[in-house]
This record gives C-alpha cells, sequence and structure tokens, in this order.
C-alpha cells in the first residue's frame, strides 16, 4: 500500500508569484524562485488544493495576469465549500484583527482547518505568519479544531 500524501493548500499568493514578470527587487525575485522551485520540484509530492475563493481572487485584477494565474490553477483540485467556513472566518477575523479587505485570509485558513489539511501555502506573512500560528493554535487547541501549519514555499525548498 502507498501511503497517502500531504496536503497542501495554495493561498492567492502562490500562483500570483509564480506567474508573474521576473522582478528587479532582489526579494520579489527571490520569493518567485522559491514559488517556482517548490512548484518545478516539490510539488509532486502533496495533494495540491485550492478552494473557489482563491480562483476568485485570481480572477481580479489586470486581465493578462489574471489569465495567467488562472492558467497555473488549471488542473488543481479545487475543495467544496465546508460547512461553517464562513462561520470559522468570521471567528479568526476577530481573533487575529484582520481587516475586511483581507477577509480572503480568514477564509482560506478556515478551509485548511476545516479540510484538515496540513499545510496553508503562502507569502502573506502579515495575516498569515508565525505570530498568527500561535494565535489561530491557541484558539484551535480550546476549540477543539484541527491547526494546519503557515508555511512559505522555502520550507518545502531547503
Amino acid at each position: 500500500m502507498s501511503t497517502s500524501k500531504k496536503s497542501v493548500y495554495l493561498e492567492t499568493t502562490i500562483p500570483s508569484y509564480a506567474t508573474a514578470k521576473p522582478s528587479s527587487d532582489i526579494i520579489v525575485a527571490a520569493r518567485q524562485l522559491l514559488t517556482n522551485l517548490f512548484w518545478e520540484k516539490e510539488k509532486h509530492k502533496y495533494n495540491i488544493l485550492i478552494s473557489q475563493f482563491v480562483i476568485d481572487e485570481c480572477s481580479g485584477g489586470d486581465k493578462e495576469a489574471a489569465q495567467k494565474r488562472l492558467q497555473f490553477l488549471s488542473g488543481i483540485e479545487q475543495l467544496e465549500i465546508p460547512h461553517g467556513v464562513e462561520k470559522l472566518a468570521i471567528a479568526y477575523q476577530k481573533i487575529l484583527s484582520i481587516p475586511n479587505k483581507a477577509k480572503y485570509d480568514c477564509l482560506h485558513l478556515a478551509y485548511c482547518v476545516l479540510g484538515k489539511i496540513d499545510y496553508l501555502l503562502s507569502w502573506n506573512c502579515t495575516h498569515l505568519g508565525n505570530v498568527t500560528q500561535n494565535k489561530i493554535r491557541s484558539y484551535n487547541d480550546v476549540n477543539s479544531l484541527w491547526t494546519p501549519s503557515l508555511v512559505t514555499p522555502e520550507f518545502f525548498t531547503t
């Protein structure tokens, strides 16, 4: 019998970095490189997942860029909307003090929690980083909820 692969949920920053024009900003360029290294060399080791919220976010903005992001997502398994995802996202938004303009971050997180996904892969370290991880873990432990690991592509490529 084969062992099942761990699951990785792609938050919107991943297709954005993977499909953007090469940047002259050294930090952005490094993130693009790490994202593409993960995609080329590591993704086959994992069950890659997205939600409708990722598709919605990737559809916005510049039409050509949106088309590239959506093409990147083509063929990736899309999760069904789990019961309670919006209610849990609202709770996270309050706990983490996330503004309304960034509410999708809470929806991505809620998907991962309710879907018991192993990793939430993102470059959004402001709302989905280490400080956030500790607050989420505390809330989830008290409420007997799964806690995914919040990671960047660097986690898989180093």
